[in-house]
């Protein structure tokens, strides 16, 4: 099975904050076939399920910070489950200490044992951070060593940046990678840039992305150096699309 694109809508947050509906319509415009939301702007989980219904789009996964599934984590589900949601994502976290991430693992792995319970995947989506801000460790390895129902949302870029090799890091983990954020590396400035006009190797990674069998492959951009943000999703899915089909033909 070939895996469906989705956009994080992080990366046309203000295009999102102006007209949500608007945004959504120009992401199916660009051949996505879903989203993975970062808020919703003040709309409620009936006017987001209609959005989604009308254009013929799919929930990938949600973003959701710590302290929202902290907070109230009954209306949380209840909503993601209303908008067609079953993959709920932490998006960041940091910890200057290795105890500190261990008994903020533990709190998540209830959280995410709750989640279970009504439906719901449960992930985390890494930064660079994870493998250098504690010298000699690597969070994520600890991540899915120490937990069981916290799966990885693995983003290619932040581990270019890390300096890690990928592929490998990838391999080793692949039992718990559940989805990967699609996004390229220009090398100077490094900053995120359109698929294909980067650094990475895109191709390798949907290769990769096909071994694992992943079921959504997640675009994020967050720099723009020659487009602005509609337009350059819009190449990202189109590239992206091309790679897919050539893979898994």
């Amino acid at each position: 099975m070939k895996p469906q694109i989705a956009l994080q809508l992080w990366s046309i947050q203000d295009a999102c904050k102006d007209d949500l509906y608007g945004a959504l319509t120009e992401v199916k415009r660009s051949g996505y076939d879903g989203v993975e939301f970062a808020g919703y702007h003040g709309k409620s989980a009936a006017e987001v399920k209609s959005d989604l219904d009308e254009l013929g789009l799919k929930v990938a996964a949600s973003h959701l910070s710590y302290e929202t599934l902290q907070k109230d984590l009954e209306k949380t589900l209840a909503f993601e489950k209303e908008i067609g949601n079953s993959r709920l994502v932490i998006p960041y976290a940091s910890f200057p200490t290795f105890e500190g991430w261990q008994s903020w693992m533990a709190e998540m792995e209830e959280i995410a044992k709750k989640a279970a319970e009504e439906g719901f995947e449960f992930y985390y989506h890494n930064h660079a951070n994870e493998f250098t801000e504690i010298p000699g460790r690597d969070i994520l390895h600890e991540m899915v060593t120490l937990t069981k129902r916290i799966d990885l949302e693995v983003d290619l870029y932040w581990l270019a940046v890390s300096g890690l090799d990928a592929l490998p890091w990838l391999e080793a983990h692949k039992d718990r990678i559940g989805l990967l954020h699609m996004k390229d590396m220009q090398e100077s400035p490094r900053q995120s840039t359109e698929i294909g006009s980067g650094v990475l190797p895109m191709k390798e990674y949907v290769q990769m992305a096909k071994q694992l069998d992943i079921p959504w492959l997640i675009v994020e951009q967050e720099e723009f150096q020659t487009y602005p943000p509609l337009e350059a999703t819009a190449i990202d899915c189109q590239r992206l699309r091309a790679m897919v089909d050539e893979v898994y033909d």
